[in-house]
């Protein structure tokens, strides 16, 4: 039990700016890190709701609940998966040799795609949650809410099952402490789970919203071994953002052509 409370606090000291009690990084505490890496998603959705209930029940203005909602999981996270996204494109964006692509992924100064996917990131968000945002909405932000532990499956699934782009960064050191058969099972467990509660709440928006995610991680799957030969931490973060802003997006189409 301890070691697994272990692996908890490592998960969220790893991938959220959520204060842990401290825990040794060692291959026994981070064998089922990515089993709870989901949750940080489960405190994104929590809070989300919150803030949209807030704003509602207070009749706070909607520009400044939107600006709030798509700030959260930034707030929640530190930005480590925005941070991925914004290098994946840079070197995406550069049209070099795969290995040329690699290095631009290590290096830590912001080209001019990465602050343009930035700009196109954020507004894009604001966009969705101003369509989403109102009562009659609400199925859509609560089925958006379990979205962000989806993400975080597939990310996960992603890390432990693709081959790694490189034998030395992060992402290889946490697949090799990782017990990836258990982990990855538990992950998919974690899927069916959220896919049905998706779908209780609206049949043809949650159905949207999965699918949604499971296209945009098979788009993930092509795009890192075509171009770079297999996955690291920058892609993985890269898919995340990706698939939470496709499936908000999602939502606010469906939402609007499909009255619940």
């Amino acid at each position: 039990m301890k070691s697994l409370w272990n692996n908890f606090k490592v998960a969220f000291a790893m991938f959220s700016k959520i204060p842990m009690p401290r825990a040794d990084w060692t291959k026994e505490n981070m064998k089922y890190m990515f089993c709870f890496f989901p949750f940080i998603g489960t405190v994104i959705g929590a809070l989300t709701m919150a803030v949209a209930y807030v704003g509602l029940r207070f009749g706070y203005q909607p520009g400044f609940v939107t600006a709030v909602l798509v700030l959260m999981p930034v707030f929640v996270t530190g930005g480590i998966h925005v941070d991925g996204l914004l290098d994946t494109s840079d070197a995406l964006s550069s049209w070099q040799e795969r290995e040329r692509r690699l290095e631009i992924l290590k290096d830590s100064h912001a080209g001019a795609f990465a602050v343009i996917t930035a700009a196109v990131y954020f507004v894009t968000w604001y966009g969705a949650y101003s369509q989403l945002y109102g009562s009659e909405n609400m199925k859509a932000i609560e089925i958006l809410s379990l979205g962000f532990m989806v993400s975080r499956c597939l990310s996960g699934i992603g890390v432990l099952t693709f081959p790694k782009a490189k034998s030395d960064g992060t992402v290889a050191e946490f697949s090799r402490n990782s017990s990836d058969m258990t982990s990855r099972n538990i992950l998919v467990v974690y899927l069916i789970l959220l896919a049905a509660a998706m779908v209780r709440i609206q049949p043809v928006w949650g159905i949207a919203a999965f699918a949604g995610s499971l296209l945009i991680f098979a788009y993930y799957h092509h795009m890192a071994m075509k171009y770079f030969g297999g996955t690291t931490g920058d892609l993985s973060g890269f898919f995340l953002c990706i698939c939470e802003v496709g499936m908000a997006v999602l939502l606010a189409v469906v939402s609007n052509l499909i009255v619940r």
